[in-house]
């Protein structure tokens, strides 16, 4: 798979499917993607940047996919930054941009222990064709007190009901939000030009 991105991103799919497509498209992701202006990355480890003082604190990049967030968490001055995907090919690109102290391989459905971080990402993974709304409740059940996570929603999943249904019932839970912002996602990508990005702190 190559010169462009697979049709029907955003649509749901089994979870395993999911991973097949991630798997065949992780040699070309980084050129289609950054050809179509995707921005998201570098927006959430701002966003994190300016909630959280501490750049040595460590941070956990669910979801890492070829490393485009760590990237851009390490270019924010994070020094500390492990991840994990549930797509071995994924992780092998991730792992060679060398900004991640430690790759876990995921599991489908399951989220490790997040008490050890002082901050959680998930850029563009809670999201409709990658994983299901429950995840964002997940993500929150396996962090410290405190933390925080950031994460986006694209225009898709945030025209889900389900999607914004978890948000509402992370908030009902004492999760906050101290910031959203929408702004660009892949500007050249019809369907997908706008994302928001979110950083909530744990109850």
């Amino acid at each position: 798979m190559s010169g462009s991105m697979p049709k029907g991103l955003w649509a749901p799919r089994p979870p395993e499917e999911t991973r097949d497509l991630y798997s065949q498209w992780a040699g070309n992701y980084d050129a289609d993607v950054l050809a179509a202006g995707y921005a998201t990355p570098m927006r959430a480890a701002a966003a994190l940047a300016d909630h959280l003082e501490d750049r040595t604190a460590p941070v956990f990049d669910f979801g890492c996919g070829t490393g485009l967030s760590g990237a851009a968490l390490a270019e924010a001055g994070f020094t500390t930054i492990d991840g994990t995907d549930v797509t071995p090919e994924m992780l092998e690109e991730a792992r060679a941009k060398g900004v991640y102290r430690k790759l876990l391989p995921g599991t489908l459905g399951e989220v490790p222990d997040l008490t050890g971080h002082a901050a959680v990402t998930a850029v563009g993974v809670v999201s409709i064709g990658a994983a299901p709304a429950e995840t964002l409740t997940a993500l929150l059940d396996r962090m410290a007190p405190g933390a925080l996570l950031a994460f986006s929603y694209n225009e898709a999943t945030l025209a889900q009901a389900d999607y914004q249904t978890a948000l509402m019932e992370a908030q009902l839970a004492g999760h906050r939000i101290l910031w959203a912002q929408h702004g660009p996602h892949l500007p050249e990508k019809e369907g997908a030009r706008a994302s928001t990005v979110y950083v909530l702190r744990r109850a």
